[in-house]
């Protein structure tokens, strides 16, 4: 099929490239009718450049479109060559000072929280790094795509509104000049042509809504059958619905489905099929059928090809118009005015309405690509940005119905352009004078909302998943409104007063239908049938809460306007209150002499509603009367006489009432959608709106009449003591919110952010904390885990008030709580006093005789009485707390009101009197004060002794000053007083002792518990074995008087000899103790076997075929090691096994059950440890030193020197490889073979057929098998199969990575090598080296002495192993390990009298000077001045002559010569880090101690180590001691033809000391992070941007995770980007930074992972995950070292574990989609 295309293809490309640009421009310069010209051209070549077959080629496509249709309209624009043209005009033009950057999706914008007008106004990244903001309070935040930055506009900014680089185009803006000015007549007309043509073609064909026929001027004679299946996006299907639907429909493959749902999704449209009408309708049926069932069906087009060619050059206009207004002003002015020209048919038909109108049409490319052209057209040219918005307003309600019945979000909507307009203020104020915007968008909003109930209040009792879905659209009206009441206006013109009057009242309008919404009865009886719908009303509620207090806020600036809108809310309450009584006849209550009429009204049996936006709005104006007293200058205005106070209360009042009775419990059976509608009433998000104003209002009424019968003695704490509103008490602002502050903080220590969200925001998102936080709290910085803690200063706590209005129940008692715990420390009495308050204001002023009045008195004698009679049932504790409360505010009052006093004035407020008055006739009881002294020594009332005292007190502070200033006479003696208290004194002082005494022993228990959590932190890794007993304190017999002073010798013949150390360890699961013996019963410890690539210096190294793959040598980079960690629990072998079996038995249980992960996967073997919950995979037994059961021959004879033991190994080797060829070769002539057999002379003392006992019992040779097959298993992640003779390998290899990678971490932090290690990485060397050595004896042993002789080939050549690595290319200490834990296979052979501790030192010797080899092959030389100064030593000599030596041998391959100093530097630096393993390797494998030197850090520990291994100083020694044969072996080291290539610079080796791997550089301020991100696309879907741009943080790679584009297959399974990256990066395991959500991310295999907190936090110490504060985060060094660590220690997984174990949510996150 496509070899017959071919020709086709390619002539079709000769025809359109003979094609001229200039030449068509030319012919369109003369012809008359240009549009017929035009649409001629591009009905012949769009279609046969666009939509050639199945794919787009966007390549070809575009190449092709702009040398055959755009290319002609560029050379009619400009005249003559564009190339030329273009220049001239971007010369001419004057650069903008307007930046209109459009943000890309996931961009990092910047917003200042000073400057900015509103949250809306945003500069980019570069602009901002160049304003004056970036020092100001800035907020970050990633755009959602769409949006453009405001540099340079400004009426976005209070001050600094240009960055420099846009600071330099504002010198010389005059008013409004036409920027046509800068272009030629011709130019313009030309230009003006070309654009309306063009501009028209794209809209017309974009609306075009036939599928097979094109517009009559674009039709062509000769139409193919070619049709597309034209799939469109929306909002409701998911992806796996489409990719399921593509499969069945067009039969495609899953990776090709999930390509077309990946484009649909982006562009909003993709075709799925190519072909005659016929075969694309019956794909579109089938798509129709898939996806019909539950919503409505997918929408597929069958569309012609050349309409979709006609489609796709339509957009690619768009974009040109773009890119060519760009050139100059004057040519956008030109398309503005194309735009918005009214077409012939009248209203609405300017090409700018045609597109507006059908957005709800298009598909989201095409949106996208339009808006953006309005962005960079319409609203970068000032003049035009006005006349659109016009249009926009005149459209708002079509626009905005569109929208919410349109299948796309609000950011493909033309809709979310009002962002762009209505935050303008200018806009904002013209839009809401000449076309009335406040009114159409509230109306538009009520015509939305059409369930209503018989009093037309709103209804959302029955509430469809499709009308919640149109009703979170239609709060975006909300949004709108909120942006235009954004900035309040300066000065009012009549009109705008006129205008947001009407606004006004539709506003009013709209919450008359919310005042009483959802009313509620109390349910009696039977609990409620069905939860109502209680969420929407609550919605709209919060969302108005801004907009109600901008209203408030623009009455507030306008006198006329504010007095109008009072009287008009009145007005509307009154209606509200229309049907009030309720045909209820009021009735009359008396009470101590006045009686009231009143209305009866039953909370607990008729209907009651929470919702009063009415009511609550009359209380902010009124407040707002109060405060601009305008009711003092213009009370005639204001109809304060028609208050009728029962009916502006009533509300309020039942709403309070309702929250009393439903914290009494009487409505339980209203379910919980009550409760949760009382908990948003007092929420801080409502607050504002609701229960402040429901204060306020009551406040007001009470005022006027001061008889009213109280509730409930909480309110009138409320209602006099709440004065900090402004406008309500003489308090501005900032008094408000510290008092908001102090109340949060005495309830405990709050983060920033957690300070934030308890505090109300205004429409900007401020809470205005961060201006008054410095005045009332400290600030705590945080440790390595927690945050920073804001602390409320001790000063502050006296204004403390524990009825605060904001607390709930709960903040009470637990604010109460700390505030007594508080003072009791400070040795304080307990007191809470209410605190001194602000005065009224005039209009509030009469308030505070609540306090003083009869009525009140009167409750207060009574309750007090009560608590006297101590009557149980009458009263309660927090009855008498209130009146306490109360009489205490009613002393502060009186004790302000006479500081205050001036000389005429007469204080009216005299409380103090009034509680010293005994009651009335008949019953005559006592005074309240009198009372109060009885009550004083109740011991029922301990808790309130003090406050009755505090009481006592002020009142004789009260008594001083108004005897001092006498103005008014004393009414009772202060005799009983003093008596009284002179009996209390003795009492006092007894009690104040017992207490002082108590409060010791309180502060010591406290400091000892405080020594005691400080202990448990810092030595966590201790406490985690605390259970363990005696198991970790092994044999390490450090100080035993037998070896503290001989030098210590850790191998070799003169191997320090350690008595036999007995050890008893216990079971964590069966408790027992037992022994550790060659002959009992296994013991083990729980360990977890990973791969590991931490000490990598190559990652890009892939094991192609693990099962041929042979791990004998480690290549020096590490490139993939096997790590073995264990949490040191030891429990007994059949104890482990039984423990596993159930373990695995209730897997397979739960997976009948329920298919969820666990946080360990059972069928890889992997456990939880029993006793702390560690991730496990495997257990290592628990052995003896291995040597000393082996090496129980006597050394005989003389030891041999090296080059004696050499050849004598070599010897050996070669008698056992006859042997196997021997056996190998079939027995035909056996007299041969005899022959043979005698020609073979075995060495002296050498018997090969001698196979030794294993001296292990059967127990712990099961579990050295187990042990040794998990290692092999996952090491090479193949099947187990314990015969395999690379298990021993895998075991040998697993012991030196290990040592290898904790030496490392020593290294790393600067610790001594023998310090104290916490005991589970102790006890994990130690059973690991152990077993490591002991493993042989479970192996073949042909196998064992197989390798041994592999390995020793690569040191020692001999002619039967040919292919071995050379010495640049094996690691050191994996070799010695392999070759000293190998050496006992063919040692037991021997009875020639050599010892193993004499094998043990040759073969160390042997490798430590091919390690010496290596590092002088390998080393660097950089020439260093200080060589002159160092006279040479020994060391220095000898290294130099050996350098000659290699020097000769490698042929002068090798570098010049450079100093001694320098070499021995280099040997000494390089060798260290091996030394420091064999120190640790042979410590556990021979259980020598290590010297004491070696366990404190101190300089370098060389010689130190040298001794401890019994090596020379100096190293080089060792090369002359052996002279004669180091001579040949080096030779032969040296012409290995990979030495030659290395030093003839063809390839790389490793150099030595190894440097450490460490996480990738991070930069400081993380938006250099997002901004890096967001320029990142993804790798696959060509140039489109990821949407979870994730960073590897061990290589620094950027992936693009989380999303169907870049999975990839891995072991049969789709993965995202991030799991596959950690088998080739990690092997298995990731660390990563999801850079949009701020978060760091483990994962380790497929099915583990969890998040873990980022190291980046902002100055309040907190981090900002999900980036939702958007406050500028920094690195936090400490942080970042800590993941580090947990990298280097290999515990990723085990957190992984543990977080798992925490929190089940994480099981359930598909981790391998990530």
């Amino acid at each position: 099929m496509a070899s017959e295309l071919e020709p086709e293809v390619q002539a079709i490309d000769r025809s359109l490239l003979e094609c001229s640009a200039e030449e068509t421009a030319g012919k369109w310069l003369q012809a008359t009718d240009l549009t017929r010209e035009v649409y001629q051209h591009l009905a012949h070549y769009v279609p046969k450049i666009y939509c050639r077959g199945p794919n787009p080629f966007p390549q070809k496509e575009d190449m092709l479109a702009q040398h055959v249709l755009l290319g002609p309209m560029e050379w009619y624009l400009c005249g003559e060559d564009p190339a030329f043209g273009f220049p001239k005009l971007e010369q001419a033009n004057k650069p903008s000072h307007l930046c209109g950057r459009v943000f890309k999706v996931g961009e990092p914008t910047y917003s200042c929280r000073d400057c900015a007008v509103d949250p809306t106004c945003v500069l980019c990244m570069e602009c901002f790094l160049g304003s004056i903001h970036r020092d100001h309070r800035y907020r970050m935040t990633t755009s959602g795509g769409g949006g453009f930055c405001d540099c340079g506009d400004t009426e976005a900014w209070k001050e600094g509104p240009y960055c420099q680089k846009h600071e330099l185009n504002t010198s010389e803006i005059e008013e409004e000049e036409d920027p046509l000015v800068h272009l030629s007549e011709d130019v313009i007309a030309r230009t003006y042509n070309i654009f309306a043509i063009m501009f028209r073609y794209a809209v017309e064909i974009l609306t075009w809504e036939k599928e097979s026929e094109l517009p009559a001027d674009l039709e062509i004679v000769e139409k193919s059958d070619t049709y597309y299946c034209m799939l469109f996006n929306d909002e409701v299907h998911t992806y796996e619905q489409v990719i399921y639907t593509l499969q069945k429909a067009v039969n495609c493959t899953q990776k090709e489905a999930i390509g077309f749902a990946t484009t649909v999704d982006r562009d909003g449209r993709r075709s799925v099929r190519y072909g005659d009408f016929q075969y694309c309708e019956q794909a579109k049926s089938v798509i129709v059928r898939n996806t019909s069932r539950q919503t409505k069906p997918l929408k597929v087009q069958v569309m012609h090809s050349s309409i979709v060619a006609h489609q796709n050059f339509g957009l690619k206009l768009l974009s040109w118009l773009g890119n060519v207004i760009g050139y100059s002003d004057g040519l956008r002015r030109i398309l503005c005015q194309v735009g918005l020209q009214e077409g012939p048919d009248g209203e609405n038909s300017s090409l700018v309405d045609r597109l507006m109108l059908n957005d709800s049409k298009l598909w989201k490319g095409a949106r996208s690509v339009y808006h953006q052209l309005f962005m960079s057209s319409l609203l970068m040219d000032l003049k035009y940005k006005k006349l659109f918005a016009i249009r926009f307003a005149k459209n708002y309600e079509r626009l905005q119905s569109d929208y919410v019945t349109d299948d796309h979000d609000r950011e493909f909507s033309i809709a979310d352009l009002s962002v762009q307009i209505f935050t303008v203020p200018s806009l904002a104020r013209m839009l809401i004078t000449e076309e009335n915007l406040m009114t159409i968008i509230i109306k538009t909003f009520m015509d939305h909302l059409r369930h209503r109930d018989a009093q037309g209040r709103f209804q959302f009792e029955r509430y469809t998943a499709l009308q919640a879905f149109k009703f979170r659209r239609v709060q975006s009206l909300i949004f709108d409104l909120k942006y235009v009441l954004i900035s309040k206006p300066t000065e009012w013109s009549d009109d705008l007063r006129q205008k947001f009057l009407e606004g006004f009242d539709a506003f009013l309008e709209l919450l008359k239908c919310m005042q009483g919404m959802d009313p509620i009865t109390r349910q009696v009886g039977q609990h409620i049938e069905m939860e109502p719908e209680w969420e929407a009303a609550f919605t709209l509620q919060m969302k108005l809460t801004h907009v109600i207090s901008m209203m408030q806020d623009w009455c507030a600036l306008d006198e006329k306007v504010l007095i109008e809108a009072y009287k008009k809310c009145l007005a509307v309450l009154m209606q509200c209150h229309g049907g009030f009584t309720d045909g209820e006849q009021p009735i009359t209550l008396s009470i101590c002499g006045h009686s009231v009429e009143t209305i009866r009204y039953c909370v607990s049996q008729e209907k009651v509603s929470i919702h009063l936006p009415v009511s609550r709005l009359l209380a902010g104006l009124h407040v707002l009367l109060s405060k601009s007293e305008v009711a003092y200058k213009f009370p005639e205005l204001l109809p304060l006489s028609e208050l009728s106070p029962p009916m502006l209360i009533e509300h309020p009042l039942r709403c309070l009432v309702l929250c009393a009775q439903v914290h009494a419990g009487m409505w339980r059976r209203n379910g919980f959608s009550l409760v949760n509608q009382i908990y948003y009433y007092h929420n801080v998000k409502c607050r504002r709106e609701m229960f402040d104003k429901d204060i306020v209002m009551l406040q007001d009424v009470v005022q006027q009449n001061n008889t009213l019968i109280e509730e409930m003695l909480y309110l009138i704490i409320m209602i006099v003591g709440e004065r900090f509103s402004p406008g309500v008490g003489q308090v501005n602002a900032t008094d408000e919110i510290k008092r908001e502050i102090i109340h949060q903080l005495s309830i405990k220590p709050m983060a920033h952010s957690e300070l934030v969200k308890s505090l109300p925001e205004d429409e900007n998102k401020e809470t205005g904390m961060e201006s008054v936080i410095e005045a009332v709290a400290h600030f705590k910085k945080p440790g390595l885990t927690g945050r920073g803690m804001y602390e409320l200063k001790p000063e502050c706590a006296k204004e403390f008030n524990l009825y605060f209005y904001h607390f709930s129940r709960a903040e009470q008692s637990k604010a109460e709580e700390a505030q007594r715990k508080l003072k009791r420390q400070n040795r304080e009495d307990t007191a809470l006093p209410p605190p001194v308050l602000p005065p009224f204001c005039p209009l509030f002023a009469s308030l505070v005789n609540i306090l003083q009045s009869d009525v009140m008195l009167c409750i207060m004698r009574t309750v007090l009485q009560w608590a006297v009679e101590h009557n149980g049932y009458a009263w309660s504790e927090s009855m008498l707390q209130r009146v306490l409360h109360l009489i205490g505010m009613a002393l502060q009052e009186e004790k302000q009101h006479l500081d205050n006093v001036t000389e005429e004035h007469v204080v009216t407020f005299t409380f103090t009197q009034k509680i010293s008055k005994p009651g009335e006739a008949p019953n005559n009881s006592p005074s309240i004060l009198a009372m109060l002294e009885t009550l004083q020594n109740a011991p029922y009332l301990d808790v309130h002794k003090d406050m009755i005292r505090w009481i006592l007190k002020t009142f004789n502070a009260i008594k001083k000053i108004r005897e001092s200033s006498s103005t008014s006479p004393v009414a009772e003696t202060e005799g009983t007083i003093m008596e009284e208290s002179s009996r209390d004194k003795d009492k006092a002082e007894r009690k104040r002792k017992a207490e002082i005494a108590r409060l010791r022993r309180e502060k010591i228990m406290a400091q000892m518990s405080e020594m005691q959590r400080h202990f448990i932190d810092e030595n966590k890794e201790l406490f985690q074995q605390t259970l363990e007993l005696d198991a970790s304190t092994s044999a390490v017999l450090d100080n035993s008087p037998m070896v503290s002073n001989m030098a210590l010798t850790a191998l070799g013949p003169a191997q320090t000899q350690v008595p036999e150390q007995r050890q008893f360890v216990t079971c964590i699961l069966c408790q027992e103790e037992q022994e550790v013996k060659v002959e009992s019963k296994a013991m083990v410890l729980a360990a977890f076997v990973q791969r590991s690539t931490v000490l990598s210096k190559n990652r890009s190294k892939f094991i192609q075929d693990p099962e041929k793959y042979d791990p004998l040598f480690m290549h020096p980079d590490l490139s993939c090691g096997t790590h073995t960690g264990s949490c040191g629990h030891i429990m007994h072998a059949h104890c482990w096994q039984r423990y596993f079996d159930s373990v695995q038995a209730k897997e397979q249980r739960r997976q009948q059950r329920l298919r969820l992960h666990t946080s360990y996967d059972v069928e890889n073997g992997e456990f939880l440890c029993p006793l702390c919950e560690c991730l496990s995979n495997t257990v290592i037994p628990l052995l003896l030193p291995p040597r000393n059961i082996f090496n129980s021959r006597l050394n005989i004879s003389d030891q041999p020197k090296l080059t004696q033991w050499i050849r004598t190994i070599s010897q050996q080797i070669k008698a056992l490889q006859v042997l196997r060829k021997e056996e190998s070769t079939p027995n035909t002539a056996s007299s041969k073979n005899l022959e043979n057999m005698d020609e073979l002379q075995f060495p002296e003392g050498f018997r090969p057929d001698f196979h030794p006992k294993n001296p292990y019992s059967e127990s712990i040779k099961e579990m050295l098998t187990t042990f040794g097959t998990a290692t092999y298993k996952v090491g090479l992640k193949v099947h187990p199969n314990e015969e395999d003779p690379r298990v021993p390998i895998m075991c040998w290899g697993s012991c030196a990575y290990t040592i290898q990678s904790i030496e490392r971490i020593l290294s790393d932090e600067d610790k001594p090598l023998f310090g104290p290690l916490p005991c589970r990485l102790d006890d994990c060397l130690r059973s690991l080296t152990r077993f490591a050595a002991a493993h042989w004896t479970v192996a073949s042993l042909s196998v064992v002495q197989g390798h041994f002789c592999k390995l020793f080939a690569s040191l020692v050549p001999d002619d039967n192993h040919g292919d071995l690595p050379c010495i640049l290319d094996i690691d050191m200490f994996h070799l010695l390990v392999g070759l000293v834990l190998a050496f006992p296979a063919l040692q037991c052979q021997d009875f020639s009298g050599i010892s193993l501790g004499t094998g043990d030192l040759h073969i160390f010797h042997l490798v430590t000077m091919a390690h010496i080899v290596q590092i002088l092959l390998t080393s660097c030389t950089e020439e260093n001045g200080m060589d002159q100064e160092n006279p040479a030593g020994e060391e220095e000599l000898a290294v130099l002559a050996l350098y000659k030596t290699l020097h000769q041998c490698t042929g002068s391959a090798l570098k010049e010569i450079p100093s001694g100093w320098h070499l021995w530097r280099n040997v000494r630096n390089g060798i260290m880090p091996f030394l420091k393993c064999c120190a640790l390797f042979f410590h556990y494998l021979n259980g020598v101690p290590s010297p004491p030197e070696l366990q404190v850090s101190g300089t370098s520990h060389f010689e130190h180590l040298c001794n401890y291994l019994s090596l020379p100083n100096n190293l080089i020694c060792l090369f002359q001691e052996n002279n004669e044969i180091t001579k040949l072996l080096i030779e032969s080291w040296c012409h290995n033809i990979e030495v030659k290539r290395y030093l003839e610079g063809e390839r790389d080796a490793i150099s030595y000391p190894r440097e450490s791997n460490k996480l990738i550089d991070l930069p400081e301020d993380y938006s250099s992070l997002i901004n890096q991100a967001s320029n990142f696309s993804c790798p696959k879907s060509g140039g489109d941007k990821s949407r979870a741009p994730t960073l590897c943080l061990v290589c620094g790679t950027l992936l693009c995770s989380q999303s169907y584009c870049c999975q990839t297959e891995l072991e049969g399974e789709d993965v995202g980007a991030c799991t596959a990256h950690t088998y080739s990066c990690g092997s298995g395991v990731g660390i990563f930074l999801r850079v949009r959500e701020c978060q760091v991310l483990f994962l380790a295999g497929k099915t583990k992972g969890c998040f873990y907190s980022p190291p980046y936090l902002d100055d309040y110490g907190e981090t900002d995950q999900g980036l939702r504060r958007g406050n500028p985060l920094h690195l936090c060094k400490e942080r970042f070292k800590k993941i580090q660590k947990l990298w280097h220690q290999h515990s990723i997984t085990e957190e992984i574990g543990h977080a798992q174990e925490a929190n089940q949510t994480l099981v359930g996150i598909d981790w391998q989609h990530l």
